[in-house]
């Protein structure tokens, strides 16, 4: 076990953060190898539930942990322990108010092996596995209750700031839409009804609204190739843009309009802006830094530079610190990490 000094971790890694990054201070890397991905606060800020398909942990594929943030930040061999079964697939955990319990997505009833990834085709595509649904389990991976069990693709959720409520994506009506539920996965919902890919979402401080990705394909062409991805359980999250809408789907709102992906968006503590991730600014295409923008859309500010990828921010309950992924101080390899910074505003 190689143990690193808290206080030698912040000075190290500081040099990770360039002088533009104005926003970050003290930075801090907590894992150390695989893609590692979608870290998401405890609501006592101590602990982070994240997906990780990290080849030296034995995982085929992604799997959901619980990341005590202290021990992460003073060992670099800490391995944390696994919340889900490592059977099939798994994506988008987050905290129960309680702290007791993480909600997750899993394929495992579809079969105990990873679902293949798919077909490229030539473009950069997500697969919509069909077998996802939502699932509670306890600090010790125990499945204690099943969220959804309609057929297709329920997957992408996350809870209340007052924990009372939970928003998720599923096709159950045809299209990729965003739903809500109670937290006891009662008086399920649709929230949206317009074509294209619905995704991502997060409740805002006060709970009153959400913010989440969407594609919002009007040309014909682009119409039809959804669609006919759509039936094969495919999209193409390269053209996304950031919307806002209350709970309840009404009062929808396009905050962005930059071309190109942009997506995991977070509102900021003070429920005025939002924090996501972009490749608008990019000749490349693959070069995704973090950006801030107000809620009406105005004030966009570069929040990132270092890296090729930077995404899924998500502020701590207290509003001190961010923690995101980034394929920053790699050594060179495909490794993308987690990290977390304190936030200057």
């Amino acid at each position: 076990m190689r143990f690193i000094p808290f206080y030698l971790t912040l000075v190290f890694f500081s040099s990770l953060v360039s002088q533009n990054e104005k926003h970050l201070k003290n930075l801090t890397m907590l894992t150390h190898g695989g893609d590692n991905a979608e870290a998401y606060f405890s609501y006592d800020g101590k602990f982070a539930s994240f997906q990780s398909n990290y080849s030296k942990w034995d995982l085929k594929c992604d799997q959901i942990f619980n990341l005590d943030l202290k021990k992460a930040a003073l060992d670099s061999s800490y391995k944390p322990p696994m919340i889900s079964s490592g059977k099939g697939r798994t994506t988008c955990s987050y905290f129960l108010k309680d702290g007791k319990h993480i909600l997750y997505a899993s394929t495992f009833k579809g079969g105990n092996e990873c679902p293949p990834a798919p077909e490229t085709k030539g473009k950069y595509l997500w697969a919509v596995y069909k077998s996802f649904d939502i699932y509670v389990a306890d600090l010790k991976g125990n499945i204690t209750q099943q969220l959804t069990t309609s057929d297709g693709y329920d997957a992408e959720a996350t809870v209340s700031p007052q924990g009372d409520k939970i928003v998720f994506t599923s096709d159950r009506s045809g299209d990729l839409e965003l739903w809500t539920m109670d937290i006891d996965g009662k008086n399920q919902k649709q929230i949206t009804f317009g074509l294209g890919y619905d995704g991502g979402a997060f409740f805002s401080p006060d709970g009153k609204r959400l913010v989440f990705r969407a594609s919002r394909p009007t040309e014909e062409a682009e119409v039809k190739e959804y669609k006919e991805l759509l039936l094969q359980g495919l999209v193409a999250p390269t053209t996304m843009e950031i919307y806002t809408c209350n709970v309840d789907g009404s009062d929808i709102k396009k905050v962005t309009s930059l071309g190109k992906a942009n997506w995991a968006p977070f509102y900021h503590p003070s429920g005025k802006k939002i924090i996501f991730s972009s490749n608008h600014h990019s000749t490349k295409g693959y070069d995704f830094q973090l950006f801030m923008i107000n809620e009406d859309g105005t004030g966009l500010e570069q929040i990132t530079n270092q890296s090729m990828f930077n995404a899924f921010p998500m502020f701590s309950p207290d509003g001190k610190k961010l923690i995101f992924s980034s394929n920053r101080n790699n050594g060179g390899t495909r490794d993308t990490n987690l990290f977390i910074v304190d936030w200057v505003e």
